[in-house]
């Protein structure tokens, strides 16, 4: 079966195409007049002195947060109440007498709230004779001693025999005070000279501050004066050492550490 066909005349047909094309012009115009984005709205309008600071709009990347740097291993650690290692690992070679050790730890934590730096503690062996090094210097995070010479009170030690006998909290007693002292600050004196102050803790040696006892170099510590007299000189109750030896210990001491004395 054949499709049946229309066919136009010249003047039909040209009247069809300038429809079609004014058809095709009328969508294209209302395109045209379309928003681009229907989902975009039309920023507020501003007026005033904002007007004019107001930006254009600028999308930025995301701000991106710098990672935490982790903790270098080689900052000191964080030393607590009680020592940082085991009593075990303190004083590997033995060089404090064992009793005096345990006696300033014992005074390390009933102090604990008056010694602030508990990196670093002090002992002096007053049982030892003047001669020997017998001021200890113990790290408490690596164990480690240092020992040094220190001279006691002349009140002590009244016949000079180089050996502390006697000690006393009294003043004008010129002589050693035994138990726990915090460092209390670097300091320099008219006597003196550069020193380390000192507050007594303890029932036996809290005048220490009234007495004037501190740590201090003396020309009497020296290592000349020990090679002529076989012993330290006296001190008038203080821990006096040599001028090398205040130097290294001074900064160390310095303020809320122990000095433990004992006999």
């Amino acid at each position: 079966m054949q499709s049946a066909s229309v066919r136009l005349s010249p003047t039909s047909r040209r009247m069809v195409i300038l429809g079609l094309a004014a058809t095709a012009a009328s969508v294209a115009g209302s395109s045209s007049a379309r928003p681009a984005s229907r989902h975009r709205h039309a920023a507020p309008k501003v007026h005033g002195k904002h007007a004019a600071a107001r930006r254009p709009h600028i999308e930025a990347e995301p701000e991106t947060i710098p990672a935490l740097e982790p903790r270098s291993a080689e900052l000191e650690p964080i030393v607590s109440t009680a020592p940082a290692l085991p009593r075990s690992a303190l004083d590997p070679q033995r060089q404090i007498r064992t009793a005096l050790l345990d006696d300033a730890l014992v005074a390390l934590k009933r102090h604990g709230d008056r010694i602030a730096n508990k990196d670093h503690i002090f002992l002096v062996d007053f049982q030892q004779h003047s001669s020997k090094p017998r001021l200890f210097k113990l790290d408490l995070r690596t164990g480690q001693v240092q020992s040094f010479r220190t001279a006691h009170g002349r009140g002590s030690d009244p016949s000079r025999t180089g050996f502390a006998k006697r000690f006393s909290n009294t003043p004008n007693s010129d002589a050693s005070s035994v138990g726990a002292y915090v460092t209390a600050g670097q300091s320099v004196g008219a006597r003196d000279g550069a020193n380390v102050l000192l507050d007594g803790l303890d029932a036996t040696n809290n005048q220490a501050r009234a007495r004037a006892v501190i740590v201090h170099g003396a020309d009497y510590c020296e290592p000349g004066y020990l090679a002529r007299e076989g012993m330290l000189g006296r001190s008038n109750g203080c821990f006096a050492l040599s001028h090398a030896d205040l130097k290294t210990l001074r900064p160390i001491m310095d303020s809320g550490r122990l000095i433990f004395a004992g006999n």
